[in-house]
């Protein structure tokens, strides 16, 4: 096929797919159909979450758009109405207009009500996900502390990646002695506090604030709508640890699924370098980890790890 052809071809698909979104939405409008048991998968960024993601996106049951959806989230409640304070949302942010505008959006995209959705803020946000869909299921995807907090310092190095919503801050970032001067990831309560601090000062306080939110808010939600993924199990057996995940969440896991988790780890979404287990041991960013896992020993005992 020619460049010409080819052009016409994506062409003649965008439009396909925006007027097909435009006609689910005009349904949607007309039938208000409601979502049903959404799966949130949340963690730590840089705890595994966009390999859980797109694992479950690969179930026909569910409807996924296949990327982090954290601009629509912010675009209801924009970061500037609270100071820039946190990412986080409570029950009191839950309201009728965004479980609609959420049913919406998920429907004219995916044509389903059973969405799987995931993004870097959204384990802040359990308590008020939980309140907008009382049958909603989170998978918790938990990493050891030694080999997500030099993952996170590693992403900090990435800023056209993992910064490009805090372009607005209008806090001088000065992390490192001025290294990292755009803020990554997600904002949590205090972290002004580490505007100035070490690298491994700011990632320790990362993973110890979105963990200790996500370990308080598992304690209002039923424990059948509630599953815990340890990052390790899932390279060391990915096929028993989805198989898992996925009955839980009440989904099948059929052969496709299956042969689909088997090769996995073969073709890694997002990551920075080979998949294994205590990268961080023989890392460039070891001495800096090692200073600071005094700081998230307790969280990450709380998680189910021995250190």
């Amino acid at each position: 096929m020619s460049e010409f052809w080819i052009k016409v071809d994506k062409t003649l698909r965008y439009h396909g797919r925006q007027i097909l979104r435009s006609t689910r939405g005009a349904l949607w409008g007309m039938r208000r159909l409601p979502v049903e048991r959404p799966v949130f998968v949340i963690g730590c960024s840089r705890a595994g979450t966009t390999l859980v993601y797109k694992t479950f996106s690969e179930s026909k049951n569910l409807g996924t758009l296949q990327r982090e959806t954290h601009d629509f989230w912010t675009g209801m409640h924009p970061l500037a109405n609270k100071h820039w304070a946190t990412h986080a949302l409570g029950t009191q942010d839950a309201t009728q207009n965004d479980r609609d505008a959420v049913a919406r959006y998920f429907y004219a995209y995916t044509g389903k009500t059973r969405f799987v959705d995931k993004n870097n803020q959204n384990g802040l946000c359990v308590p008020y996900l939980y309140t907008l869909f009382p049958d909603a299921h989170f998978v918790y995807v938990k990493r050891n502390p030694g080999d997500n907090l030099h993952s996170l310092i590693e992403g900090w190095g990435k800023p056209e990646e993992f910064a490009t919503w805090s372009s607005e801050l209008k806090e001088k970032v000065s992390v490192d002695n001025g290294r990292y001067i755009q803020w990554c990831f997600f904002l949590s309560n205090g972290w002004r506090d580490y505007l100035d601090k070490s690298i491994e000062e700011v990632c320790a306080f990362q993973y110890r604030a979105i963990n200790e939110e996500i370990l308080a808010a598992k304690k209002r939600i039923p424990a059948q709508q509630w599953t815990e993924v340890f990052y390790e199990d899932l390279v060391r057996d990915p096929v028993a640890g989805f198989r898992q995940a996925f009955e839980q969440c009440g989904l099948t896991f059929t052969h496709d699924l299956e042969q689909h988790c088997a090769n996995v780890l073969s073709t890694p979404y997002n990551a920075f370098s080979e998949i294994r287990l205590d990268k961080w041991k023989d890392g460039r960013n070891c001495d800096r980890v090692e200073r600071v896992l005094p700081e998230v020993a307790a969280v990450a005992r709380a998680m189910g790890y021995k250190l």
